[in-house]
């Protein structure tokens, strides 16, 4: 058996991803504006990668290079090792067009599942039940449909008396009857690809834009004897479409809901939900409790224990057990167990701080390494340093490590005392034990156990 025959009996899911989204009122192509941390698009090329299929084809069009470079690395980002093909739709003809410049690609396939790439907020369990539905009851098209309050923007679903969908209007061209049902269309679809095929030439061009719509295929499967199934999800959320930033920021309170609820359900305690924001890919262990005005974002995973916030912003960041950030701003960092940031400390990148330390308030820290039970509690700035156990840094200490074109490292042994206003040029090493008086100006090493005075004689003159 060939590899063409092979894939006739497979599912193929394609997902529209052309537009350029002109109501966003951007250079970025729609599908590209982020929703819960990541692109819009990564949402359902996930759904698509879970169902397994054959394949899996993605429509582009508008800044196609850019929306095929960004897909490529969300597939890569989540292990995702499924070939996807990339079908360009030459002209933006609307949605039933997109589906006819991918029917090469389509046709290896006996059914094809279609989602468009700006609804985030389909889940992977209406897509499995939609498929299931088509598969039981044995229909050439099934529609994922909802039941929503104010249907205004959307297709409507005409049923006929047995309940059977007899087609989808959309609400240009409805009459009042028409109109006032609730029943709605949300744009994923299964397809025998029999029957697609055959209705795809059948539908027209419409409108200004002479357009060719999808759902017209509805019409003329029916046409032909075929039958229409949809199975009505009892979330109504998940169907929204995006078309503008009020629509994207309305997504993003829903999905960051989910959320908030399946890490509260995991033993995740957050004080305030309607001020806490977290990203899709944050990771946060249990008996951890967030407080009001956090913010989690990127990649970033929360251990054991911990206490977050109030107004802290953590983002890309490892967090250990029982750690505590206190309003502050923590990127690209990893705080090791049992350490304290804050309040008002900012963690820069690549900056590893711990286990035990403690980072206080108005003290920024860059690219450092602060080692077991060392502290940095006041005022000061720390770039480029290594600093080993057990270190107490003063108030108002900086590590000068910019000479204007270069940057420099400073060491600090175990069990150094750093005083209070002291300026590190470096580079620079301060021994094992060793002290540095106040309002020193460092510029040479200091040995293990040394003190080191580096400031003028105070002379008092009347």
């Amino acid at each position: 058996m060939n590899n063409a025959k092979k894939a006739k009996g497979q599912l193929a899911v394609l997902i529209l991803a052309a537009g350029q989204g002109m109501r966003m009122e951007s250079s970025i192509p729609k599908v590209l504006h982020h929703v819960g941390g990541r692109p819009m698009l990564f949402y359902i090329l996930r759904i698509a990668n879970a169902l397994k299929p054959g394949a899996i084809g993605v429509v582009v069009g508008h800044e196609s290079d850019q929306v095929k470079a960004a897909t490529l690395e969300m597939a890569r980002s989540v292990g995702i090792t499924r070939a996807i093909c990339f079908i360009t739709q030459k002209k933006p003809l609307g949605s039933g067009n997109a589906v006819v410049e991918s029917l090469p690609f389509l046709k290896k396939f006996k059914t094809a599942a279609v989602m468009c790439g700006d609804t985030p907020l389909l889940t992977y369990e209406s897509i499995y039940n939609l498929l299931l539905t088509h598969d039981q009851l044995k229909g050439q098209a099934t529609l994922l449909t909802a039941r929503i309050a104010n249907p205004k923007g959307y297709g409507r679903i005409i049923r006929g008396a047995l309940g059977e969908v007899q087609r989808v209007v959309e609400e240009s061209v409805a009459t009042s009857k028409e109109a006032a049902v609730n029943e709605v269309n949300s744009g994923a679809y299964v397809f025998e690809l029999e029957a697609l095929i055959s209705g795809l030439k059948k539908i027209g061009a419409k409108g200004p834009k002479k357009e060719h719509f999808l759902t017209d295929v509805m019409e003329a499967i029916r046409a032909k004897g075929g039958r229409i199934h949809a199975y009505a999800t009892s979330n109504a959320d998940e169907i929204q479409g995006i078309n503008n930033r009020f629509q994207l920021s309305i997504s993003e309170r829903v999905l960051n809901k989910r959320m908030l609820e399946r890490l509260m359900i995991s033993g995740v305690t957050i004080r305030d939900p309607q001020t806490t924001q977290v990203d899709a890919d944050v990771e946060i262990g249990q008996d951890t409790v967030i407080y009001p005005g956090t913010i989690l974002r990127g990649h970033t995973k929360i251990g054991r224990l911990c206490r977050l916030g109030p107004f802290t912003h953590i983002e890309n960041s490892l967090i250990g057990n029982e750690c505590e950030v206190r309003y502050s701003y923590v990127v690209g960092a990893r705080l090791l167990e049992k350490t304290s940031v804050g309040p008002f400390a900012h963690i820069r990148p690549d900056s590893i701080i711990g286990p035990r330390a403690r980072i206080g308030n108005f003290t920024e820290v860059k690219a450092s390494k602060i080692g077991f039970g060392s502290k940095v509690n006041h005022l000061s700035y720390i770039g480029d340093a290594d600093i080993a156990e057990d270190v107490n840094i003063g108030a108002g200490a900086i590590t000068c490590n910019y000479d204007g074109r270069e940057k420099h490292q400073t060491t600090i042994g175990a069990k150094a005392f750093i005083g209070s206003n002291v300026n590190l040029i470096a580079p620079v090493r301060i021994g094992r034990g060793a002290k540095v008086a106040a309002g020193s100006t460092v510029t040479e090493d200091v040995p293990d156990e040394a003190l080191a005075i580096a400031r003028a004689r105070q002379v008092n003159k009347t």
